[in-house]
């Protein structure tokens, strides 16, 4: 082993941690400034909509077939590569623009490019926090909670960076500043993760072909077909994802910029989120393993949901919808350490990266639509009437945990019958190189 990789060293889940900080502070850069930039040159929120599909339709199909590939390349030279297209694409969107030569179709093809590379990047850095963890002599639980704690702390600071820059300068420059957190994050990684065995590419028994290829992949497929909570999870979020996006890329931008002040006002709603989402990831990392997962993961789901549509539909003034967005923020806090917690005691080490990447895909399959429809309706029926339509059916889907009985299953993950219900297939061993 490594000298850098001792059991107790705690400085490469640091800077792993450290790189998906910035990395993440990119991404909200991106969804603050790109849906603000089509808002802001075409009027449009049907087109906010198309931009945020061709976003995230590559995220998913990523996702669908790339665990195979994050296995044979290296997770650490996914990540690498991930971070530095993201920021080339995102980078060239001013760019063209300055030049005046920008067209509508050039946006969605460059945001296309960074979804298609979002996805892997993402997968790679998060199947490696069970080894990092044990690394640092930590349990997965506080792991997890600081793992999504950098990612909520990303939120408030990227999105009330971006907030600024938008008023001041104009969403073209928050897009550059993206683009730089992106050739920040790359080395951060490629340095942490140096020397670690489990950050490099696998070596197949079988020779590598399509054949072969098409196995790795239903593996994946079937041990989340046969695991009914990994089943639960995916399919509750698949629907709570797509609403989310639509919220994010479209519903709230154009509330804040048609009722309330605009720019400034929707990166402190989303930094007031993130404060608080990363207060309550934190503190579950702290003290989370003395509940049971499964009521507090319920009664959180049930405020993330339909409080944030009703006070957006029914006020026009700033201060109860940043309130709620903060109440919402502590409760969804705790949902990405449990779920994350779950499927990492599930799932074994050599079929992380595959399973990460159906449940990645899963998740985001309806995503891409959110914002889309949320666009058309928006035009079609008011912001109002929308808002209210996607949070009752919001509501719907956060009842899930509480009606089927094989979300209960969250307080004995990992245990051997769990670990049998989704067992290892045969044949998908793997090594190091």
């Amino acid at each position: 082993m490594p000298e850098d990789f001792l059991t107790g060293d705690r400085r490469p889940l640091t800077t792993v941690l450290a790189a998906n900080l910035v990395s993440i502070t990119g991404n909200c850069l991106t969804y603050m400034g790109v849906p603000w930039f089509v808002l802001q040159s075409t009027g449009s929120a049907a087109k906010a909509g198309i931009v945020a599909f061709c976003t995230l339709l590559p995220v998913v199909l990523a996702a669908l077939v790339g665990g195979p590939v994050i296995d044979r390349i290296g997770r650490r030279r996914v990540s690498v590569a991930s971070d530095l297209a993201c920021g080339v694409a995102v980078a060239a969107i001013p760019l063209l623009q300055f030049a005046d030569i920008l067209h509508f179709w050039m946006l969605c093809v460059l945001m296309e490019v960074t979804g298609l590379f979002r996805s892997p990047g993402e997968t790679a850095r998060g199947v490696l926090l069970p080894t990092l963890a044990e690394r640092a002599g930590m349990p997965l639980t506080r792991a997890a909670g600081l793992y999504d704690g950098a990612a909520r702390c990303a939120a408030p600071s990227g999105s009330a960076l971006g907030g600024v820059l938008i008023a001041v300068l104009g969403a073209e420059y928050v897009l550059l500043v993206d683009a730089a957190t992106f050739a920040v994050s790359a080395p951060l990684f490629a340095f942490g993760v140096r020397g670690l065995p489990e950050a490099q590419a696998q070596r197949r028994v079988e020779p590598s072909s399509l054949r072969a290829y098409r196995g790795e992949l239903a593996e994946g497929y079937r041990f989340v077909a046969a695991t009914p909570l990994l089943l639960g999870l995916c399919l509750m979020t698949l629907v709570t994802r797509g609403l989310d996006q639509g919220w994010s890329a479209v519903l709230l931008p154009v509330h804040a910029r048609e009722e309330l002040g605009g720019s400034i006002d929707l990166g402190l709603l989303n930094a007031a989120f993130g404060v608080c989402a990363l207060t309550g990831a934190l503190v579950y990392g702290a003290v989370g393993s003395r509940f049971r997962r499964w009521p507090v993961f319920t009664i959180a789901f049930l405020i993330v949901g339909l409080p944030r549509f009703v006070v957006a539909a029914c006020t026009d003034t700033f201060a109860p919808l940043a309130v709620i967005m903060a109440v919402e923020g502590l409760a969804c806090g705790v949902l990405n350490p449990i779920m994350a917690t779950v499927t990492y005691e599930t799932v074994p080490e050599a079929l992380r990266s595959r399973v990460l990447s159906v449940t990645t895909a899963s998740v985001q399959l309806v995503t891409p639509l959110g914002g889309l429809a949320a666009g058309f309706l928006v035009d079609s029926v008011g912001l109002p009437s929308t808002l209210l339509t996607v949070g009752g059916v919001y509501l719907l889907a956060t009842l899930c945990p509480v009606i089927f009985p094989a979300w209960r299953k969250m307080d004995s993950a990992g245990s051997p019958h769990d670990r049998a219900e989704g067992s290892l297939p045969q044949g998908s061993g793997a090594k190091r190189v």
